[in-house]
């Protein structure tokens, strides 16, 4: 070991810890190597791979060079010292100027032995440079929050920091509708740019942009739930309006009754992603919400949705069926648009003939008639339907069946040799088919005309490398409805670990469903006029797992937690 320590010459920061016990030499060398090579700071690289905690490593640091360990998470950075030095340069070095008193700056920094970081940001700013320690990970975090809000906020940003926006398909803007609100404010067209990027980034599903009386905020929702990210200044409220109002081609000039459009962001050359915009008036301005349609959604595997394999089987043999209903239904945001796309892209080929009636129309896909309902031209769903029977259909695709008129045609569509798939909102199967009885579709018509329902919601993954085991009794496990069969042969309950920025304790969604194909009996009860509790007893007694029962399922296969599957399941 000695004739390394001579060829390799670690760091001031790598030898303290070597000292300290902290790390041992053949593992300080290995990363001290690895630093130079990818030229990345050495104490980044053993807190990124956990080799030493953060803490551990600024107390040791402070101790060495007896310098003081600060608190980063709790200090409010003047943004002017951030433009005094340049991301640039912060970014390069992890060190982060957070005071100036006269000549004097402090800079926060993970590796105090880092001279060269003090060096050049004194030739930078022309003042003198003085060093703190903090902990590295919480560095890390300020620096990326410290650059998020100056290059993604209203203040000094360059016009090429949003260049791959170029193609961004926008309505022209007309004089006539230019109002007080000036939309090609360039700050505010970056600001919504911006928002647009980092919720494709973040796997958000819906946007808000929100006018209150005091304050202005956006919110992403993120695997199904909603979390803020921005609060621009209040007065903003109606430029922001009005930039997406343009974007998708909506009349600025009206904001007293809601308006829908969309708006197409072109990622590159080959990737696209589409915009649902639904606007709507409050009390202190217009409330934007922007519904993120990505066609690969369409593109999904039926193995990808979560289905277990006897409701797969049960979802293909109803799928390819010649004729009659496949329903689809759940709350909204429940992913019903995902799994009917998955079925119509499994049955969409050259020999057949796939028309489709939407409001709006979510998602293009290649080979398929899809119709864009619009109440004011007077197409609407019966009209569509009507239309799509005089085209040669094979398979015909109701975005929702909503009223009786359209609910009617599509049964009707079902009994004269097509295949109709649609959606409705309603919790589960067996009210499916008491919901359209209440629509006013005779009885034996919704018994006749239904091949499968498959009733679905969407839940939040665990986070597998940040999940931890939980201890439940058989007594506790029984009270929470998990079948004997399971509990004696053993179940594993995982919940989310410790949760931080950089691991939180759910990643993704999972689908849980039931899948209820319309047996022979349970068509004699429909036409008997039995109620939606008679029905789900009888879907029960065939083997149709309810959703919690699907839900409990994905708890002992370790997919999530036993607490997720209550928020989505327990009314």
């Amino acid at each position: 070991m000695a004739t390394n320590e001579k060829t390799i010459a670690l760091s001031g920061l790598a030898r303290t810890l070597v000292r300290g016990g902290y790390i041992d030499q053949e593992n300080a060398e290995k990363l001290f190597l690895e630093s130079q090579k990818k030229r990345t700071p050495f104490v980044n690289l053993i807190v990124e791979n956990k080799v030493v905690p953060g803490a551990t490593v600024a107390t040791a640091a402070a101790k060495e060079f007896g310098m003081p360990i600060v608190a980063i998470d709790l200090i409010e950075i003047d943004p002017e010292i951030i433009k005094l030095v340049g991301n640039d340069l912060i970014k390069k070095h992890s060190a982060l100027p957070i005071f100036k008193r006269g000549k004097r700056l402090t800079v926060a920094v993970s590796d105090p032995t880092n001279i060269q970081a003090l060096d050049e940001i004194k030739f930078a700013t022309g003042l003198t440079a003085h060093a703190v320690v903090v902990e590295a990970d919480k560095l890390f975090k300020k620096i990326e929050k410290v650059i998020e809000d100056t290059d993604g906020g209203l203040g000094d940003m360059d016009d090429d920091d949003f260049d791959n926006l170029d193609d961004l398909e926008v309505a022209e803007d007309s004089p006539q509708e230019q109002d007080d609100s000036d939309v090609d404010d360039a700050p505010v067209v970056r600001f919504v740019n911006k928002c647009l990027l980092d919720a494709i980034k973040k796997g958000a599903s819906d946007l808000h942009f929100e006018p209150y009386e005091k304050l202005y905020r956006v919110r992403f929702r993120v695997d199904g739930v909603l979390s803020e990210v921005a609060k621009p200044p209040m007065s903003l409220s109606g430029k922001i309006a009005a930039r997406i109002k343009v974007m998708s081609r909506l009349d600025v000039s009206e904001r007293r009754v809601p308006q829908d459009g969309r708006i197409k962001l072109k990622i590159s050359k080959s990737k696209s992603i589409d915009f649902r915009v639904s606007t709507c008036p409050t009390l202190f301005g217009e409330k934007a919400v922007l519904r993120i349609l990505d066609s690969d959604a369409a593109a999904l595997q039926i193995d990808q949705l979560g289905y277990e394999k006897h409701q797969k089987e049960m979802f293909l043999t109803n799928l390819h069926k010649p004729y009659g209903m496949f329903l689809v239904t759940g709350p909204t945001g429940s992913g019903k648009t995902v799994s009917l796309y998955t079925g119509i892209n499994i049955l969409n080929q050259a020999d057949i003939n796939i028309s489709t009636a939407e409001d709006p129309v979510e998602i293009n896909l290649p080979g398929v008639n899809q119709v864009q309902i619009d109440e004011k031209t007077g197409m609407d769903f019966p009209k569509a339907l009507k239309a799509f029977l005089r085209q040669d259909p094979d398979i015909i695709l109701v975005g929702e069946i909503r009223d009786i008129t359209t609910g009617g045609i599509a049964v009707k569509a079902a009994q004269t040799g097509h295949m109709v798939m649609s959606t409705l909102h309603t919790n589960d199967g067996p009210q499916t088919l008491t919901r359209l009885q209440d629509m006013g579709v005779q009885a034996f018509a919704v018994a006749t005309s239904i091949n499968l329902i498959t009733a679905q919601r969407l839940l939040r993954r665990l986070n597998p490398d940040n999940r931890v085991e939980i201890k439940m009794p058989d007594d506790a496990l029984k009270k929470e409805d998990f079948p004997e069969d399971m509990i004696k042969a053993g179940i594993t309950l995982y919940g989310p670990g410790e949760e931080s920025e950089d691991s939180p304790g759910y990643k993704g969604r999972a689908g849980i469903y039931q899948v209820m194909p319309i047996s022979d009996d349970m068509k004699r009860l429909i036409i008997e006029g039995a109620n939606a509790v008679q029905l789900a007893d009888q879907a029960a007694a065939e083997g149709t797992w309810n959703i919690r029962r699907s839900g409990l399922q994905k708890v002992a296969d370790g997919i999530t937690s036993l607490a997720e599957v209550n928020r989505v399941t327990l009314e």
